[in-house]
């Protein structure tokens, strides 16, 4: 099992920045890549971003591009999601999500799941 804790959500106007974490314990988290997701009331959960186990690869949703940032500390056993210029559109409840070895996209790919943080964006 791997337990993951989101933080570092909550309201911030727009064209403002936010850097969301997640700690993960209970298994090797460099053995785990990551992703983010977001869920905005009434829509789908959808794809934000990912990283590979050793961060070097990083991948990200097309309206986030250039805005967010997705990294990790193998060491604290911590990811990160930097967000920057954000919009109303970005307000959510965040979620980290980790998947064994293999970095993906889609969210039934991940096993593990965070409970949440939520991110409002003021206009």
């Amino acid at each position: 099992q791997v337990q993951l804790v989101e933080s570092g959500g909550g309201l911030v106007q727009a064209g403002g920045s936010l850097r969301l974490s997640c700690a993960a314990s209970g298994r090797t988290f460099s053995n785990y890549a990551m992703g983010w997701f977001r869920q905005a009331p009434g829509k789908e959960r959808e794809f934000v971003a990912s990283i590979s186990t050793g961060g070097g690869s990083t991948y990200y949703e097309d309206s986030v591009k250039g805005r967010f940032t997705i990294s990790r500390d193998n060491a604290k056993n911590t990811v990160y999601l930097q967000m920057d210029s954000l919009k109303v559109e970005d307000t959510a409840v965040y979620y980290c999500a980790a998947n064994y070895l293999l970095v993906r996209t889609r969210s039934r790919d991940y096993d593990y799941w965070g409970q949440g943080t939520q991110v409002t964006v003021s206009s």
